[in-house]
């Protein structure tokens, strides 16, 4: 059994510490190391400050686009000497330089839902198609972006203090990304799943929150609980196909240059 171990602070609603965790080998991922969240965008300044003070935080790893960055504008960690922000996309088409700037252009996920013909039923809970669907679309964030995922995960395990990973709604790109991380330091596969799907308790908040942000508000029309909380299957299914296609998380981080002294090391920090 795995706890759930959430941060409330004021300005985000889906951040937590992966800390505690279980390892296949009987172990714990350590607490203080690794958290992930929905964006920071509404943090206050005493948010701000327990993050940088007690919870000792150092590094932050931003998977949204250029053109969320554009439209949202600096969050209030941004200009902070305590800490590095590193922003990594995960959307092969998301550049500085295209033919719109960014504020601009579509967000991406519109793109890619418009240019696959992608239709709302097929996200919906009830649709027998929904874990199949999520799980292709974050499939696609390695297939579009295994830099990003690279660097993301040798991010974390370069910082000094803890790290936060964040995208808009910490459900999806963070899912990805810590759920890769967690399985390259050992945590029991249904313990990630735990963590994964934890995020659909806080899916109408998230809900909520996005339709006030200038980059998401039209996003966010029409959208519904049940098409945007994560589900235990879809974890499961994305770290099957791993598995089946790759010989597993780390076979597929293999082919993309990772080594065995970034697995020793990202290791390391989330165990150590």
């Amino acid at each position: 059994m795995y706890d759930i171990r959430w941060i409330d602070l004021d300005g985000v609603v889906n951040m937590r510490d992966v800390g505690g965790m279980p390892t296949r080998d009987g172990g714990v991922i350590a607490p203080g190391r690794l958290l992930r969240s929905d964006n920071l965008q509404d943090l206050t300044e005493a948010s701000v400050r327990t993050l940088l003070g007690p919870m000792r935080v150092t590094d932050v790893v931003d998977l949204r686009s250029f053109v969320e960055l554009e439209r949202e504008g600096p969050s209030p960690l941004t200009g902070r000497p305590e800490v590095r922000i590193s922003h990594f996309t995960m959307y092969a088409a998301d550049a500085h330089h295209s033919a719109l700037p960014p504020g601009e252009r579509e967000l991406p996920w519109q793109t890619m839902a418009r240019e696959r013909g992608w239709l709302p039923a097929g996200q919906d809970q009830t649709h027998p198609d929904h874990d199949r669907h999520w799980s292709t679309h974050y499939l696609g964030y390695l297939g579009e972006r295994p830099d990003s995922i690279v660097a993301a995960l040798r991010t974390i395990a370069a910082a000094p203090g803890a790290t936060v990973v964040h995208c808009a709604a910490g459900k999806d790109r963070t899912g990805t990304v810590t759920s890769l991380a967690l399985m390259v330091a050992g945590a029991e596969p249904e313990a990630i799943v735990t963590d994964f799907a934890a995020s659909a308790q806080r899916v109408p908040q998230l809900l909520e929150r996005l339709r006030r942000r200038p980059a998401y508000a039209a996003d966010m029309a029409g959208k519904t609980v049940a098409e945007q909380s994560p589900r235990p299957e879809t974890m499961r299914l994305l770290l099957q196909t791993l598995d089946e296609d790759y010989g597993g998380v780390l076979g597929w981080l293999d082919r993309q240059g990772w080594t065995d002294t970034d697995t020793a090391r990202l290791t390391d920090k989330l165990r150590g």
